[in-house]
């Protein structure tokens, strides 16, 4: 007995090749966080794919591949499991292949015997996956299943192949635009203890009668004899005019 849910598959729209590629246009704009973006991919790849009853999206964090978004419960429990137990066809697209696709999950049970066996057993009976990929950079998978053998044709193999770029794209975007916030950060963290300690230094040159040169050296000895962060030494002597003593 399988511990995924019973099948809850959407039924695809007939979309004409028009609309739905109108829709994979649409699909990364007008969404206020990543995480909508990308739920609006899925959302719109499983109304969109001739065969596709559902699909989700896993991704690479910090080397470990965690759920990114799913259309609805039953690929979220397969995409859980999938992960968990470390085999399965996202698994090795994320990690060893670019784009995997299979008609009949039957044919893949020596690959991968426990996924395999739980995912027919909970309605699943083909799949592709696409790898989500910028440069160099493997990013997470996109992958549309299907209760039906055999569901997926040349122009789900292509709708497919458009709705991965678009997460890619997303994906990386968003890395970029953290790691453009990470620096902005460090920056003003820096700016900031450049100011803290350039007040310090004037409080010590005030009531010690010294020079800027000799402030910071009682800053920065006082720092390295208490083990103490040199910011923190000048935030008390900003807020009491007092130096601690070493």
């Amino acid at each position: 007995m399988s511990d995924v849910a019973e099948p809850e598959w959407r039924q695809p729209t007939g979309d004409s090749s028009a609309s739905a590629i109108a829709a994979i246009a649409r699909s990364p704009s007008g969404e206020p966080t990543v995480v909508a973006t990308l739920q609006r991919i899925v959302d719109v790849a499983a109304e969109t794919i001739d065969g596709c009853d559902g699909a989700g999206l896993l991704l690479v964090s910090r080397g470990k591949i965690v759920a990114g978004a799913w259309s609805n419960e039953l690929v979220h429990e397969i995409e859980k499991m999938e992960y968990e137990i470390g085999e399965g066809p996202c698994v090795d697209a994320i990690w060893e292949r670019p784009t995997f696709e299979s008609s009949d999950l039957r044919d893949q049970i020596s690959l991968w015997p426990t996924f395999a066996v739980r995912a027919l057993d909970a309605g699943v009976e083909s799949m592709l996956v696409f790898r989500l990929f910028a440069s160099e950079e493997t990013l997470g998978a996109l992958d549309p299943y299907s209760g039906c053998r055999g569901a997926f044709d040349e122009s789900a193999r292509a709708f497919g192949t458009v709705f991965a770029a678009h997460a890619a794209l997303t994906r990386a975007g968003a890395q970029i635009h953290e790691r453009d916030l990470a620096v902005a950060d460090g920056l003003r963290e820096a700016l900031t203890t450049r100011d803290v300690i350039g007040q310090a230094k004037g409080v010590l040159m005030a009531t010690r009668s010294i020079d800027a040169d000799a402030a910071f050296d009682l800053l920065r000895t006082t720092s390295q004899g208490r083990n103490e962060k040199l910011r923190a030494v000048a935030e008390h002597v900003v807020s009491t005019g007092i130096l601690r003593d070493q």
